[in-house]
């Protein structure tokens, strides 16, 4: 009989094939099967790894305008981003329901909701059941990423039961914005997933400080990018290699309990892409809001208090 107190979490701390959206869902599919076959509750994947992180943006010339290097590569971004309408999870939602595996997915989405140019960083939940629960919009891209990824909305602030736990996502530096941790909270987050391109600096500090604040577990899961790494296909490689750095991601996924010690340390082994895998316990949540609940006993709506806009934006509403 299984513990439902006890969750298998699997992280996966890899690599995309940049840029190529069959190919790098065929790697996450691999993934997938491996925590599938090795009973796992729920497998993390880094943020946009499907089809991969704008890297190019602090390399070369990204902020001038009308560059035409610029628009050919922005072209091939959106060319491999995912239309989640079209259909382009549905392998990946098969296996969910095939393992019973729920997944957290970093993707680049392109809406068709928002007229099909636009890309969005997006997270993806896909439950047990191989059925997608949510889409968060990154609310706000970081610095460079302005300059390719579109601000997101509301809609995709929930959280979902697993098992006894009720989990939550953020993208990367949305993990700094309080009101966003807080709308989780308040939902009932216990636990927390943090989605990274890959860099131990972003998941070391933030990871713990999240789990003692929010009296919950914290999965930060980072991703992995090499020089070599760069498709041979890839618009204008000769450019963007021109200023790589070897490594441009060195992943840092870690897990940090509810007191925020750690389960598992940041790992930046960038020469290693492997699955990472914990078991985490429900009763510590339960031990460590005995003395501190920010949207419970020790809080007070009274004086302050959250909104939330969950409306899906768009430009056009359709009237029949």
């Amino acid at each position: 009989m299984k513990n439902t107190n006890l969750l298998k979490v699997a992280m996966a701390q890899i690599a995309p094939i940049w840029l190529n959206k069959s190919k790098t869902i065929e790697k996450i599919e691999h993934y997938i099967t491996e925590a599938g076959q090795k009973n796992c509750d729920l497998i993390v994947f880094g943020e946009s790894l499907l089809p991969g992180y704008p890297f190019w943006l602090s390399i070369t010339e990204a902020s001038v305008f009308n560059l035409q290097i610029q628009k050919e590569i922005n072209a091939h971004y959106i060319k491999n981003a995912i239309q989640i309408e079209k259909g382009d999870l549905k392998s990946i939602c098969n296996l969910a329901k095939t393992y019973k595996i729920a997944i957290y997915l970093g993707i680049i989405e392109r809406p068709i909701d928002r007229g099909g140019h636009s890309i969005y960083c997006s997270l993806v939940y896909i439950d047990k059941e191989g059925e997608i629960k949510s889409v968060h919009r990154k609310l706000q891209p970081t610095f460079e990423e302005r300059l390719s990824w579109a601000a997101g909305d509301g809609n995709g602030l929930q959280v979902h039961s697993l098992e006894e736990f009720t989990v939550g996502g953020l993208n990367c530096w949305e993990n700094w914005m309080p009101l966003a941790r807080t709308v989780l909270y308040g939902l009932g987050e216990n636990l927390h997933i943090a989605v990274w391109p890959g860099a131990i600096r972003n998941t070391e500090d933030i990871t713990r400080f999240i789990a003692k604040e929010g009296r919950s577990f914290v999965v930060s899961v980072s991703g992995l990018m090499r020089k070599e790494d760069f498709p041979k296909d890839t618009p204008h490689l000769d450019i963007i290699l021109k200023n790589c750095p070897d490594i441009l991601a060195n992943g840092g996924s870690c897990i940090a309990a509810p007191n925020g010690e750690w389960i598992v340390s940041p790992y930046d082994n960038e020469n290693n892409e492997e699955l990472i895998i914990a078991q985490l316990d429900f009763n510590k949540v339960l031990e460590e809001h005995q003395n501190f609940d920010t949207v419970g006993h020790y809080s007070r709506p009274d004086v302050l208090k959250l909104t939330l806009n969950r409306e899906r934006q768009s430009n056009l509403d359709i009237i029949e």
